[in-house]
């Protein structure tokens, strides 16, 4: 299984996906083609655009499976796939309703890479329900692709000792999904991802990642760890 899970598709103050062009290039290797699944944005054709003519740059030929008039089988022939961010609820929902996420977790399994951003990356774990989104629409079930055995959560922000805002800050709200749930959550900063290169699963990025885990203090861990049972547990 190869997966890379990119917390965010840009960084302050640079491009779309430049943060992570490097990172991406020496996942994909010599694959060329790239299926693009833009399910997560209202405007599909404008987000297919802007990711094909990135990833053209990048050296990789793209197609959108919003054009295909059979998306199961385009992921089936699939060379790679990258889900790109937006609504997770909207995500989840538009892949059930295309019957797609079986198809992708089968070739994910056969070895086909997995690209996701932001709510591409959420939907690789077990859940969604540590998105950060509204859910503007009610897909068929929160469960979603279960390709790593943790939840995610993107763009983790720290709390902020100098904001007047007085709701709660993403780690509490990270620590009453724990108490109601077991599954531990690997909270990333901007600029940072997880890639799974079959049964190693490393922190990669620039800004480190926070681990929730039930009945434990959260754990803080830097680009280059291993997130082993040593961490996850």
């Amino acid at each position: 299984m190869r997966l890379l899970l990119i917390s965010n598709s840009t960084n302050y103050d640079s491009g779309y996906l430049d943060h992570a062009a490097n990172e991406i290039q020496e996942f994909l290797g010599s694959i060329k083609n790239v299926t693009f699944i833009p399910y997560a944005l209202h405007d599909q054709e404008a987000y297919a655009e802007r990711a094909i003519a990135r990833f053209e740059i990048l050296g990789y030929q793209m197609q959108s499976i919003h054009h295909s008039t059979n998306p199961r089988l385009t992921i089936e022939q699939a060379e790679a796939v990258f889900i790109g961010g937006g609504n997770t609820f909207r995500l989840l929902n538009e892949l059930y309703t295309q019957d797609l996420l079986d198809a992708i977790r089968q070739r994910v399994a056969e070895g086909m890479p997995y690209i996701g951003s932001s709510a591409g990356s959420n939907i690789a774990g077990p859940t969604i329900k540590t998105t950060n989104d509204m859910p503007i629409v009610q897909p068929p079930s929160f469960n979603a692709l279960n390709l790593v055995s943790f939840q995610i959560n993107p763009h983790f922000l720290d709390p902020d000792s100098s904001s007047t805002h007085m709701g709660e800050t993403r780690e509490q709200r990270l620590v009453q999904f724990l108490e109601e749930n077991d599954t531990t959550v690997v909270a990333l900063r901007e600029g940072t991802m997880v890639r799974v290169e079959n049964e190693t699963t490393t922190l990669k990025g620039t800004s480190g990642a926070r681990i929730f885990r039930k009945g434990k203090s959260p754990l803080e861990i830097q680009p280059g760890a291993k997130l082993d049972d040593s961490v996850l547990l």
